[in-house]
């Protein structure tokens, strides 16, 4: 009897295959949940930063704020915080330890300790914003984050930077320094972080690294919705790490 025809052979076979279709519709989720869950960050940030609760000549945001500090042509505002709603009725609210404004740049408003919660189109899905520093330009619609930037959703996923410089007008963000992803079944890490689009352009470059906690994807992650399969993004390279401890069923 040659190998072919050995049933012990066939369910080898069987068994490898089974591993690779796995690994294959792992990496298939996973090149969809990385950018979505990078998307779901950096919507956060262009909300908050399109609600800007710090422009003080506008009186009539729901702003709640502690001491009013001034000091020569320098405005502060302590622990200012600003809750409200989307246009498509959607909660957000964001704090600060400070808010400080110069009455000589009144474009320019300097955040410390920033900290933003929205609400995600899906109803269901809540992300988190926090920041140690950041410098906002009401006139060009930009903000430039620094220090600590740490993104959570609700669902799982997370996203450490160093900084960012998001574009609101463009609806672009950009990271030249390290970006750290915490997918729900593993990581990823880059040099460089572009997202461009709206979010329509998700792309990690320089040093692409993603680590796999388990092959064997589970069914609700396999089942991922139909649309998020628009998303466009490079295919990062995966480094399964438990690549020889699966369990072929």
């Amino acid at each position: 009897m040659n190998s072919f025809q050995n049933p012990a052979y066939h369910a080898g076979m069987e068994a490898r295959f089974a591993v690779a279709s796995r690994h294959s519709r792992m990496v298939r989720v996973l090149r969809v949940a990385v950018p979505a869950a990078v998307i779901l960050a950096m919507a956060a940030i262009i909300t908050v930063s399109i609600f800007n609760p710090f422009r003080m000549l506008l009186p009539k945001l729901p702003v709640d704020i502690g001491n009013l500090v001034v000091s020569g042509s320098r405005i502060t505002m302590e622990s200012p915080h600003l809750s409200g709603y989307t246009p498509d009725q959607r909660p957000y609210e964001v704090w600060a330890k400070t808010a400080t404004q110069d009455v000589t740049a009144p474009d320019h408003v300097d955040l410390k300790t920033l900290q933003a919660k929205v609400l995600m189109a899906d109803h269901t899905t809540m992300v988190t914003l926090d920041a140690g520093n950041g410098i906002m330009d009401t006139k060009q619609q930009l903000l430039e984050l620094h220090k600590d930037i740490f993104l959570q959703s609700s669902s799982g996923y997370e996203a450490r930077l160093s900084q960012a410089f998001v574009d609101m007008g463009k609806g672009t963000i950009i990271s030249d320094e390290h970006v750290d992803v915490k997918l729900l079944q593993g990581t990823l890490s880059a040099d460089k972080l572009r997202i461009t689009g709206g979010g329509e352009v998700v792309r990690f470059e320089g040093n692409v690294v993603m680590d796999l906690d388990n092959l064997g994807a589970s069914d609700q992650s396999a089942n991922a919705p139909e649309t998020l399969e628009a998303v466009a993004a490079p295919s990062p390279k995966a480094r399964p790490s438990s690549a020889r401890n699966g369990d072929p069923k």
